[in-house]
């Protein structure tokens, strides 16, 4: 990559669902490191993506990270905010975690960046103190491979907001996807013995990370570049689906009452136990019958405030037992076994479109699950010659991230994961048109191919179309550009089909009538799209990078 002779240090952003963490390389030798101090925290290589705020009407954030989970703020009635990044993705509104009315998901995202920027800052001024992070540093930050394109651009405005950026449109901060930098990250961590091996050969990168896991194949294609095999794909089925078993077993126990309560009423007692859970249980498990010991949960000693919140038959049944739940062998078991039965069908659904994959790299801070290994070489053993989990697999995304940053030669291709089209006009077809779609000029708005969804695109690659303006006293053309799931979309307006930005074409010489040509072109360099016209007649060219369609934005 041709950096601008600003550029002295790239930043990988690992912005996660659950914990976020960051790495760093100075440009002068390329060495990564990844930040391990954090309010209240050292030697973790991330933190919580959590955020608690001021009592000033979400104006002002009091803490954030670790901090936000354990300290007690001005109102004690204020939960704090977490999985806010769920709101970026296509989930249903429905499932998406609760935000408070009055807090938008746009504005806790740009909140955690700024804060997460400003940790950035220090860590690169101690190493660097000449460094300026506004105006020296290159960052790239890792969206999931689910999340939809509109992710990216508001993740953009949101950095633009957090003063990450100090241009919205600035090339300080490019994109990478999670399963991308995560394959990045395995590569480089491969032996020059076993890249001689593996070239010409396909691998399959899983990042299981807290909410979302995240699959990609890649083929090593030489030394210094990698392809993509097939569409990304995930889904959220990461750790913390884990944690919100144990509560369900928990609710069983206690009562839904009970633990709503605590929840609403002493936040950080409802925390507390999710995090002995984890400590004691989750990370031990190997699924192993003969290593597991009961585990005696001890209300009273754990979390003394929920006895405080259990009525009824379940008080009386806990206060015999002296308030000890055990969490036997199959409990823990069935905790995760329907996370792990989710990423198991993922894993299938990626192998079975590429049955050349010899390798499994798995990743991310759930990875590091013994039972998740374990259920995960039984079932794959068979399907590929190795299933690796490469040192520090928490910080794959964020080194990826840097890698790519230094050298986005790396990728040689990207498989479309969408099909892309432009709205257009042509001539009404009575045999295949329903009337109402035909306008005043006889012409039908219909959605015209630019790539199909699966197409296997070289960086930089550009698909190019020409047309001529419906009216002739026409003094603009309105491009729209599209974006659906489906291979086959027919009209601009039908299921499935989104808008994904739109720009406008200058066409002064309405004496040339319609012919008048512009030509269009999209290109697929980036993680973000480009696109170009040319009014032909004139030469006046015309450049942007889509500025996704974003709804309710407010900040």
């Amino acid at each position: 990559m041709s950096f601008g002779s600003d550029i002295r240090v790239v930043v990988g952003i690992d912005f996660g669902t659950t914990y976020s963490g960051f790495s760093f390389a100075h440009l002068s030798n390329s060495i990564i490191a990844t930040n391990d101090e954090w309010p209240d925290q050292i030697g973790q290589l991330k933190t919580n993506t959590v955020l608690k705020y001021d009592n000033d009407g979400f104006k002002s954030v009091e803490y954030w990270g670790y901090p936000a989970l354990t300290k007690t703020s001005k109102r004690k009635e204020d939960n704090p905010i977490e999985l806010f990044k769920l709101h970026l993705s296509n989930m249903p509104e429905s499932k998406k975690p609760y935000l408070p009315p009055n807090l938008h998901y746009h504005k806790a995202i740009a909140d955690y960046l700024r804060e997460l920027g400003k940790q950035i800052k220090k860590a690169l001024t101690t190493r660097w103190p000449g460094i300026d992070h506004m105006y020296q540093v290159l960052f790239v930050l890792a969206v999931p491979a689910e999340f939809p394109e509109s992710s990216k651009s508001i993740l953009r405005q949101c950095a633009y907001d957090a003063k990450l950026i100090n241009k919205l449109n600035t090339y300080k901060l490019q994109f990478t996807t999670e399963p991308e930098a995560a394959a990045i990250y395995c590569f480089n961590t491969m032996s020059e013995t076993e890249i001689d091996d593996y070239i010409g050969k396909s691998f399959l990168v899983v990042d299981c990370g807290g909410g979302t896991v995240d699959l990609t194949i890649r083929k090593l294609l030489n030394k210094g570049e990698l392809g993509e095999v097939t569409v990304r794909t995930g889904d959220f089925c990461g750790g913390t689906y884990v944690d919100q078993e144990f509560i369900k077993f928990l609710e069983i126990k206690v009562g839904e009452f009970a633990i709503s309560r605590l929840k609403e009423t002493h936040y950080g007692q409802y925390q507390y136990l999710i995090q002995e859970f984890c400590r004691s249980v989750k990370l031990p498990f190997t699924g192993v019958r003969e290593d597991y010991k009961i585990y005696e949960l001890d209300i009273e000693q754990i979390c003394p405030l929920l006895k405080q919140c259990v009525t009824g038959s379940k008080k009386k049944r806990l206060e015999d037992d002296e308030w000890i739940i055990d969490l036997g062998f199959e409990d823990v078991k069935n905790m995760f076994d329907p996370v792990i039965s989710k990423i198991i069908r993922l894993i299938h659904g990626q192998l079975n479109n590429d049955n050349t994959c010899s390798i499994i790299f798995l990743v991310g801070g759930f990875s590091e699950s013994k039972y998740l290994q374990k259920r995960i070489k039984e079932e794959f053993n068979c399907r590929v010659d190795h299933i690796s989990v490469p040192q520090q697999p928490i910080t794959a995304v964020a080194r990826g991230a840097v890698k790519y940053g230094i050298n986005k030669k790396l990728i040689k291709n990207r498989v479309l994961k969408y099909t892309y089209g432009r709205s257009t006009l042509r001539p009404y077809n009575e045999s295949i048109d329903p009337i109402e779609r035909k306008r005043e000029s006889g012409h039908v708005l219909v959605f015209k191919l630019l790539a199909k969804k699966g197409t296997v695109v070289e960086v930089d690659q550009k698909f190019s179309q020409t047309s001529h303006p419906e009216n002739s006293d026409q003094k603009a053309m309105w491009y729209q550009l599209l974006i659906t799931e489906n291979e086959d979309a027919k009209y601009c307006d039908e299921e499935g089909v989104k808008p994904l930005g739109d720009f406008i074409v200058d066409l002064p010489d309405t004496h040339l009538g319609k012919d008048r040509k512009v030509y269009f072109e999209l290109c697929f360099g980036e993680m973000e799209i480009q696109a170009y016209a040319k009014n032909v007649n004139n030469g006046l060219k015309y450049k942007t990078t889509f500025d996704y369609y974003n709804e309710n934005y407010n900040i």
